[in-house]
């Protein structure tokens, strides 16, 4: 969430970058966020100066006693009450002030980076780096849903019998490659730096709210509405929120924290070709990498995230690109995103694997999320957070650009995590 007074004092710098982002109604609802934010002010300012006065009252009304002036201080007695019925009116009044101020906050996203150029969709995100061969599989390639039918390791149907489309059952060697890409992304990120966490699968709609998953993504979320829980739809919402309400000390940063979760999406109105097999699902497994960050560091955090998920795609020797997302395309809560894509042969089209961003003070605003700089004064921290990696679509990719006459081969990385080094 934006911060009232940043909205304030840049307020052309704010509505230029939700211009990028194509944002409707940007300067209609900028004016009424400053509205809002003056009226709370000013109600404020009147609360403060009817309790100050209904205090300086009592106080001269036990003096007054005191002395025995007893008519004098009932006169001011019938005047604290009154102040009192005023205190509560301006209370209730600055209450449904900072109320409507949240909501219209609730409705902005944030402002992109500099670098993020204009766009309406993912047709206008910039292709920063590509690397890797993309293999020659001949005619006769497979997709990998037929492949997963071919080598029984996928079953989409049993998922589909057990509970719909989108829960896929992992069987014999494909549910130990599974596993086996858990244990690599995590061991490859605690080698980075990052402390490994388990968290829970669900989250209080303060969680939710925390990090930006609500309001803006009501509706796409599986909600538990007896106990109101959400179950997560990335580790991201568990992991940043450990941090919340946090005041830190600068000797603290950065903290980096690592953690593997099931993710669970509604993905309302996915459907066609393009979400088959393990290309959409509405539950998988994701292994996330989370940093919180000094904000003079930020942006060098991002630089050092997005090499590090170069590095594993390297060793598993896939071919893969990266985008950095035009304002259009950037998620509600970010600043800056780089997409990491990989080709798959066998569909002949980039699948996303996984993002980095840079969410600045978005998160941290609505998280509370503070540290004390060098004056002892309180700032709010930079959040950051990456899918190192996301497990479907990089499965998909081994299973397709891996595949031989002979079977899959299993990329060499991963052969001490799965003991097999082809499915056959």
């Amino acid at each position: 969430m934006l911060q009232v007074h940043f909205i304030r004092e840049n307020k052309e710098a704010v509505l230029n970058g939700l211009a990028k982002r194509n944002f409707a109604n940007a300067e209609t609802i900028v004016e009424q966020v400053l509205t809002a934010d003056e009226n709370r002010r000013a109600t404020q300012v009147q609360l403060d100066n009817t309790l100050a006065e209904s205090n300086k009252l009592s106080k001269e009304i036990g003096g007054l006693f005191k002395t025995g002036q007893v008519q004098k201080a009932n006169i001011l007695k019938e005047k604290t009450v009154q102040l009192k019925e005023a205190s509560k009116d301006l209370s209730e009044k600055l209450n449904m002030y900072s109320d409507e101020l949240d909501t219209l906050l609730y409705q902005i996203p944030n402002v992109p980076h500099a670098s993020v150029k204009s766009g309406t969709s993912e047709d206008d995100n910039e292709n920063v780096f590509s690397e890797g061969v993309i293999p020659d599989l001949g005619e006769n390639a497979l997709p990998h849903w037929e492949l997963a039918k071919k080598y029984d390791i996928i079953d989409f149907e049993l998922g589909n019998k057990i509970s719909g489309a989108g829960f896929p059952v992992y069987k014999g060697k494909g549910a130990r490659l599974q596993r086996a890409l858990i244990n690599y992304f995590l061991d490859k990120n605690i080698e980075a730096g990052y402390t490994e966490v388990q968290v829970p699968h669900l989250v209080n709609t303060a969680s939710a709210t925390a990090t930006g998953q609500l309001p803006d993504k009501d509706g796409q979320m599986y909600h538990s509405t007896v106990d109101d829980l959400y179950l997560i739809p990335t580790a991201e919402v568990p992991i940043t929120n450990m941090f919340r309400g946090n005041l830190m000390q600068e000797s603290e940063f950065p903290i980096t924290v690592t953690g593997y979760t099931p993710c669970f999406r509604r993905e309302a109105g996915s459907y066609g070709a393009h979400v088959r097999g393990l290309n959409r699902l509405h539950q998988f497994d994701k292994v996330e990498i989370v940093r919180i960050e000094h904000p003079n560091n930020s942006y060098k955090a991002l630089d050092g995230m997005v090499e590090h998920i170069k590095n594993i795609l390297r060793e598993l020797k896939l071919p893969y690109r990266i985008l950095r997302l035009c304002g259009g395309d950037t998620g509600f809560t970010s600043a800056l995103t780089f997409d990491f894509e990989l080709f798959s042969t066998a569909q002949d089209r980039w699948l996303e694997i996984s993002s980095a961003s840079n969410f600045e003070t978005f998160q941290a605003n609505r998280l509370k999320l503070r540290f004390k700089n060098k004056e002892g004064k309180s700032e709010l921290a930079h959040t950051l957070n990456g899918s190192s990696l996301a497990l479907p679509r990089v499965l998909a990719g081994i299973l397709e650009n891996y595949q031989t006459a002979d079977g899959i081969q299993v990329p060499e990385a991963l052969i001490p995590y799965t003991g097999f080094s082809i499915i056959n």
